[in-house]
């Protein structure tokens, strides 16, 4: 199983176990088990009983994590409590509002050590302005991403996407932010989800400019959208080629600040992106 950071990682809804191995059979890098917002409330006892089956499993087939609901919510101390006989590979926050919404979890899960935390960092209009807290929390997170779904509603917004799909300003704005408070952390930044599960070449620019800007990975909400997501995040052969000539050229010039590699120059930070493409490659 690939450690974090994940290429793709697909919701599946809890109370619905006969989808749970057709997930992992998409070929995603991990799953997530939603007790949140894909579950009617009188079905979440249902929910609860299959994530715990499946956690339950002497070997699991992929990677799990579980979104269970708001930290402030009356329904997380439920969830928690079925997770805790066997835990997932890590817990997906929804509506975070920084470290203070991390420490409220760890202090309602209790004494033993709880999985690490994807926390969905974007979802409210407070919780934009408490996204460098999570640094306080790193060692607890293993992830950050946001969402614009749950933000517009908070505002009282009529949309976060144009009828092209693509982002509104103030939602380029919560996906930048999210995207440097993840690296900020030092953990993996993933992309939220695209809801138009028909258009596959959006998706691929969707994924495209993820994997530009920094993001490690992305959320998926379909099956079909698994392989474009996951070959969207994988470097190609030729930027791990001119990746591995910066760190020939460096290993090669030791003690050197620039060096010319490909005709064009490159120094310190060129040098630590093509070391990231090389684990990157090697990792998946």
């Amino acid at each position: 199983m690939p450690a974090l950071p994940y290429r793709s990682m697909l919701f599946v809804p809890a109370d619905r176990p006969e989808s749970f191995a057709k997930a992992v059979a998409s070929g995603t890098d991990a799953i997530i088990l939603d007790l949140e917002d894909s579950v009617a409330p009188e079905r979440k006892y249902v929910a609860r009983d299959a994530v715990r089956n499946w956690l339950g499993q002497a070997e699991r087939s992929a990677p799990t994590y579980v979104r269970v609901n708001p930290a402030d919510s009356a329904l997380v101390a439920d969830d928690l409590a079925a997770l805790k006989d066997s835990p997932p590979d890590g817990i997906v926050l929804p509506k975070a509002e920084g470290s203070a919404s991390i420490k409220a979890l760890y202090a309602l899960w209790g004494q033993t050590r709880m999985p690490p935390v994807l926390a969905i960092a974007t979802e409210t209009a407070a919780a934009i302005f408490e996204l460098g807290s999570y640094r306080e929390v790193a060692s607890d997170l293993s992830a950050l991403s946001w969402g614009a779904e749950d933000l517009p509603a908070d505002i009282g917004a009529k949309a976060s996407r144009a009828p092209d799909g693509s982002l509104l300003q103030p939602y380029v704005l919560a996906r930048s932010l999210a995207l440097f408070a993840a690296h900020a952390a030092g953990v993996a930044a993933i992309e939220t989800v695209y809801p138009d599960i028909a258009n596959n070449e959006g998706l691929a620019a969707y994924v495209g400019d993820a994997a530009r800007d920094g993001f490690t990975g992305m959320l998926a909400i379909h099956p079909s959208q698994i392989a474009t997501i996951n070959a969207g995040f994988l470097p190609s052969a030729n930027e791990v080629a001119h990746a591995r000539a910066i760190v020939k050229a460096f290993a090669e010039n030791p003690g050197a600040g620039a060096l010319k590699v490909d005709g064009k120059m490159v120094d310190a930070p060129h040098l630590k992106q093509a070391q990231r493409i090389i684990a990157r490659a090697e990792a998946t």
